[in-house]
């Protein structure tokens, strides 16, 4: 029941967090629905993922947040937790093909306020540690969600459709003349058409 309720979320999230900002104010982009009226947390983690974390790279021509989400804990509109693999990707355009040029994850745990208007805002992330302390903060941070958040992480075919259809959504919704996604030594990937 775990794996479809994360597979329908992650659908959903698909739906709400196809966005994208570029460096140096060439675009921005938001969910498809960004209009105040069906503003959601996803929203605001995303902005976060691109200017916050996102912009703490080397910028490229585009910025492309995505996310594996763990588990989402709501029951405090003034704390919303949502534990995932919070992934940013800074791109260039190269022809057909957006060429990775920096980013990475960011595992944690987001803290998300949603204000008197119903616009919500990230408060707070607390990230996992690298090396020594990844797993300590790992266990610290997930809870009794740390089996899922390993599974998650080991789940790179997973993480790649995700990716994606992400970049099929940011593609389409700004008409990019792009075909592929391209790591760094690695060949290129067709993106899904959407």
């Amino acid at each position: 029941m775990k794996t479809i309720t994360r597979i329908l979320t992650a659908l959903l999230l698909l739906e709400l967090v196809v966005s994208c900002c570029c460096n140096g104010g060439k675009k921005t982009a938001r969910t498809a629905n960004a209009d105040k009226a069906t503003e959601s947390y996803f929203t605001a983690i995303d902005k976060y993922l691109t200017e916050t974390i996102g912009s703490q790279y080397l910028g490229g021509d585009i910025c492309v947040p995505f996310l594996d989400y763990v588990a989402v804990d709501e029951t405090n509109f003034e704390d919303i937790q949502v534990w995932g693999d919070f992934w940013v990707i800074n791109y260039n355009i190269v022809g057909d093909t957006l060429k990775a040029l920096s980013g990475g994850n960011h595992p944690g745990k987001m803290h998300v306020k949603m204000d008197k208007d119903g616009h919500f805002e990230v408060t707070g992330f607390d990230p996992v540690g690298d090396g020594v302390d990844f797993q300590p903060t790992a266990e610290a941070i997930f809870g009794d969600k740390v089996a899922d958040f390993q599974a998650a992480q080991a789940d790179q075919e997973k993480r790649e459709r995700i990716r994606g259809e992400v970049l099929a959504g940011v593609v389409k919704k700004y008409d990019l003349d792009v075909k592929f996604y391209q790591d760094y030594g690695w060949p290129a990937v067709e993106i899904p058409v959407k």
